[in-house]
């Protein structure tokens, strides 16, 4: 299990694996980053829980449409802003 400092790390690496167009192994890594995430906020408050699948939902719609940058923005931003605010 990882950190929410790890998570925070590896989703900006993430993030820039998919703005370089790299997007397999990424797709892949990016599923077990999202178990690792649901495991953090499992003792989260309800509406920080919320806001996690919200983000989460998000990250999916954009790799099943292939918008990549779109990905990449959800997990350098947006999932940076939610942990920094919720479990640090």
């Amino acid at each position: 299990m990882r950190t929410v400092s790890q998570c925070k790390q590896h989703a900006k690496t993430l993030a820039l694996q998919f703005r370089l167009g790299i997007t397999t192994q990424p797709a892949l890594e990016l599923a077990e980053l999202a178990g690792q995430l649901i495991s953090l906020f499992a003792t989260a408050p309800p509406q920080q829980s919320a806001q996690l699948q919200q983000l989460l939902t998000a990250v999916l719609q954009c790799q099943q449409n292939r918008d990549w940058l779109g990905l990449a923005d959800y997990l350098e931003y947006e999932l940076q802003q939610l942990l920094a605010g919720t479990l640090a």
